[in-house]
């Protein structure tokens, strides 16, 4: 089993074997609600369907802005919610900014994906706020000193045969600061334990960037960052279900911030 990561900004990144896999990976957010602004979702689904009906990667977003993230999470395949699939006829089938997985209505929130012949991208953004908010949201933070409220996220995954590739972007944050991060197995909660532990893709007592989704970044003088994660194994249907954000990188730290994201097989079915 090999995995493959690379971050973009500063900082070292975490050593792994080097499997690079499919090309392209995240599609520009929707202009739509309050998400990260990049290519509007309906333009950003097109070019997903586009290119995954010739057979390559996701068409990565043409502007930089906020910050992308490397993955580890250890596992695979996470909630049916967003997902893209085939119509009647066989053309696969755009759903756009569906409402968070946690089920209520998160304003804030913007989910896209798109699925054609076994391969598929999904996209879900949010905008952080503290638990208790008179506003919803499915983007949690927990220390407001290091992901302040109103800063936002994105996680983008672009699943093929060969495995999954996961991307974050996240904007507003503490500038020239390490962050970790990685994919955890539940829906985040008011309490920061809810989300669980690292998704790992085989049991395992100890936590590594190969058999987890790792997507620790740092940020630039703006306080964005990103990250980008790729592995040759694919999530669990069910079994990947958010984002932690982390004081520290490496393999633990105290949970700042919390995302709940539709990951899954998708492509793979």
């Amino acid at each position: 089993m090999t995995a493959w990561m690379v971050r973009t900004g500063q900082g070292p990144a975490h050593p792994n074997s080097g499997r690079l896999g499919t090309a392209g990976h995240e599609g520009g957010p929707s202009s739509r609600g309050r998400g990260i602004p990049r290519i509007p979702g309906v333009l950003a689904g097109a070019a997903a369907l586009l290119t995954l009906a010739c057979g390559v990667g996701v068409a990565q977003g043409a502007d930089a802005g906020a910050g992308t993230g490397t993955a580890a999470g250890g596992g695979v395949s996470d909630t049916p919610g967003g997902h893209g699939a085939h119509d009647a006829h066989g053309a696969p089938a755009v759903a756009p900014s569906a409402q968070g997985p946690g089920g209520g209505g998160d304003p804030s929130r913007i989910d896209d994906a798109a699925a054609a012949g076994g391969s598929s991208w999904m996209r879900a953004a949010g905008v952080f706020s503290p638990p208790g908010s008179f506003v919803r949201s499915d983007a949690l933070t927990y220390d407001t000193r290091l992901v302040p409220a109103g800063a936002r996220i994105e996680i983008t995954q672009f699943t093929d045969p060969s495995g999954t590739r996961v991307g974050a972007r996240l904007r507003g944050l503490v500038p020239g600061r390490a962050y970790g991060m990685h994919v955890h197995t539940s829906p985040c909660g008011a309490d920061p334990t809810a989300a669980g532990p690292h998704y790992q893709h085989r049991p395992a007592a100890t936590a590594d960037p190969v058999n987890e989704v790792w997507l620790d970044f740092r940020t630039d003088e703006d306080g964005d960052g990103r990250a980008e994660a790729q592995h040759d194994w694919n999530f669990r249907e069910g079994g990947a279900r958010s984002v932690i954000i982390h004081d520290r990188q490496g393999g633990a730290g105290e949970r700042a911030a919390c995302f709940t994201v539709p990951f899954g097989p998708h492509g793979r079915e």
